[in-house]
């Protein structure tokens, strides 16, 4: 039995205002994607990564790897360990035209008959703690189906009547953790526009989902603003 993680790495850049993708651009000095992906090596050097990412970018990845002498794998096949990830190895797997079809090439990646529990987290998320890792993964085990959460600190307002206070709200962060044969289960429906992130995928099955704490933290990098954040994070 193997536990995997599924980092989807797919964005484009346009909200930073440039022609580098997101993933791709540096925080202290690395690639925020490497960064991400070295959080998840951390964590277990047993834990089999899957890296999803669009095919165009694959040659620009691989440039970057040599330049901070990262690991590249072949496609559908694991790279022997090297580099940042620190012993560990990892699978590249193309992204596909939605969210939901590139999580649906890395599931493929995992043997249908596999056992144990996968992660699925965003690849501009790089500061996710090991804590929060272990306690999806742990919960995951368990309950078959977990998301990490943070509460909402700003205030809220409805703008029609039966507003809910803040409190009634959480913020949903990544790793989303499932059982393996679940999520493959889920990810076997066809896409629908009110998919908004793997939990909602598996709950349209009707299985239930478990919150975890999350950390402040984990944020997801897709603004310029975002990108002075993490620098000030990446000091500490």
């Amino acid at each position: 039995m193997r536990d995997y993680v599924i980092i989807v790495a797919g964005g484009q850049g346009l909200r930073m205002g440039g022609d580098i993708p997101k993933q791709f651009l540096p925080i202290g000095g690395r690639p925020v994607l490497m960064r991400t992906m070295e959080r998840f090596a951390e964590y277990s050097e047993n834990l089999q990564i899957i890296l999803v990412l669009p095919q165009s970018q694959w040659e620009y990845w691989r440039e970057l790897c040599q330049k901070y002498d990262f690991p590249f794998p072949s496609a559908s096949k694991a790279s022997p360990s090297g580099g940042g990830l620190e012993g560990a190895s990892y699978l590249l797997a193309s992204g596909g035209s939605t969210r939901f079809h590139s999580v649906q090439n890395g599931l493929a990646q995992i043997p249908d008959d596999a056992e144990g529990v996968v992660g699925v987290h965003d690849g501009v998320r790089p500061f996710v703690s090991v804590e929060v890792i272990a306690r999806c993964y742990d919960e995951a085990r368990r309950s078959k189906a977990v998301v990490p959460v943070v509460p909402v600190v700003e205030s809220l307002r409805h703008v029609s009547e039966g507003a809910k206070t803040r409190t009634d709200y959480r913020l949903v962060q990544t790793p989303q953790v499932f059982d393996i044969q679940l999520l493959k289960r889920a990810y076997r429906q066809p896409f629908n526009d009110s998919f908004t992130d793997d939990a909602s995928v598996v709950e349209s099955l009707g299985h239930s989902i478990t919150m975890v704490e999350g950390n402040r933290e984990n944020i997801k990098i897709t603004t310029p603003f975002d990108l002075r954040i993490a620098e000030t994070l990446v000091q500490h």
